[in-house]
């Protein structure tokens, strides 16, 4: 289980917040060949690869890319495979939220958005991120009026929902398993790649899907990726090195 290590004495009390919410350990000194930590910093929460240059990885809802996409983001073939339109709002349930850029898109342009997360790291992440994200005075109060985490796998979650209560979209966007042949893909799935693993059960939680949604599912994939499951999707939507395949219940 990778550990928490807060940067100084008075952030102890909060690491070990963290770690009793997410049951994780704690530790104040990060012993030799230790692989991976989460750093708790006074600005945030990071996960940290010990064992190369990579910088670390943290969930920020509201500088850099995001903040174009979110003013974009009707424009983003996302919006349109979700089925966003004019006085349109779909309620979306992301059932494999991982960093929660998609998810925190979909909530700027209006849509109620679960996140679902199963690991207990990109949890605590999410977690950090949104509570960053409610200090914001723009958009903190709106966005997550629209933006929800719930730590669970969506595989044990998605069944128990009443039919009342099913999503009217659920979003999957597994980790895709890598290839040699593919380009080298971004630090970020490097490293969550060997701290959560890839989603080898993608094509069963896409089956439970199908079965709890009001309307539609949603699946991102690598432009060039074959389609989950061999199941095929009633049609699809290509951005330059994306294709979402959308399929109806």
């Amino acid at each position: 289980m990778i550990p928490i290590q807060p940067a100084t004495p008075h952030l102890y009390e909060t690491a070990h917040q963290i770690a009793a919410t997410f049951q994780l350990p704690v530790i104040y000194t990060a012993p030799p060949g230790l692989p991976f930590i989460l750093y708790l910093t006074e600005a945030r929460l990071e996960l940290r690869d010990m064992t190369s240059k990579l910088g670390p990885i943290y969930v920020d809802f509201i500088k850099g890319t995001l903040g174009y996409r979110r003013r974009k983001g009707g424009k983003e073939a996302i919006a349109k495979a979700i089925g966003i339109k004019h006085g349109a709002t779909p309620t979306v349930l992301d059932a494999t939220a991982g960093l929660g850029r998609d998810a925190f898109i979909l909530a700027s342009l209006g849509c109620h958005v679960q996140m679902l997360e199963r690991s207990p790291i990109v949890a605590a992440l999410l977690t950090d991120g949104l509570k960053r994200l409610q200090a914001e005075p723009k958009i903190g109060t709106f966005i997550t009026e629209h933006l929800q985490l719930i730590h669970s796998d969506a595989q044990n979650w998605l069944p128990q929902l009443p039919p009342n209560q099913q999503p009217d979209v659920i979003y999957l966007d597994p980790m895709y398993p890598h290839r040699k042949k593919f380009a080298l893909v971004k630090k970020e799935m490097r490293l969550f790649r060997a701290v959560v693993g890839d989603d080898w059960d993608a094509s069963a939680l896409l089956k439970i899907a199908l079965d709890n949604t009001q309307q539609r599912v949603v699946v991102k994939r690598p432009k060039l990726a074959p389609v989950l499951g061999d199941m095929l999707p009633r049609h699809c939507i290509q951005s330059k090195s994306t294709r979402f395949d959308v399929y109806f219940r």
